[in-house]
């Protein structure tokens, strides 16, 4: 069930956590959370923007066309970044979806961060 779920995942290009980092080092890619606003504050990949999924339609004027956007949410069961590569790529955009998500990110021990009004403060590792 989940394969066939997920089957047409392969047709939204993922980018591997490695390649996301480096280009995020490069500042060739907007990077957005498209989890709910509350899982972000939480914790997020550093540098990328809040754009819930829900408020992904109203906010397209937020990203501009001409920049690679990366999306990504809970990991490799979660489709909010599947669902918002397909909504950006159909609007025009250049979009690709993270593989893994936040969890798989900071497993890694890639840079993340929290919003310091969500609980103690959290550096940026």
């Amino acid at each position: 069930m989940v394969e066939a779920f997920l089957a047409d995942r392969r047709l939204l290009q993922a980018v591997g956590s490695d390649e996301l980092r480096r280009r995020i080092d490069e500042r060739s890619v907007v990077v957005i959370d498209v989890r709910p606003a509350v899982e972000y504050q939480a914790g997020h990949i550093h540098g990328a923007r809040s754009v819930p999924l829900a408020e992904l339609q109203m906010r397209l004027k937020e990203l501009r066309k001409k920049s690679e956007i990366v999306a990504y949410c809970r990991g490799p069961y979660c489709v909010f970044a599947d669902e918002a590569v397909a909504l950006l790529r159909a609007e025009g955009y250049k979009a690709f979806r993270l593989e893994g998500g936040f969890p798989e990110w900071k497993v890694l021990g890639f840079p993340v961060a929290a919003d310091p009004s969500f609980g103690p403060p959290e550096e940026v590792v």
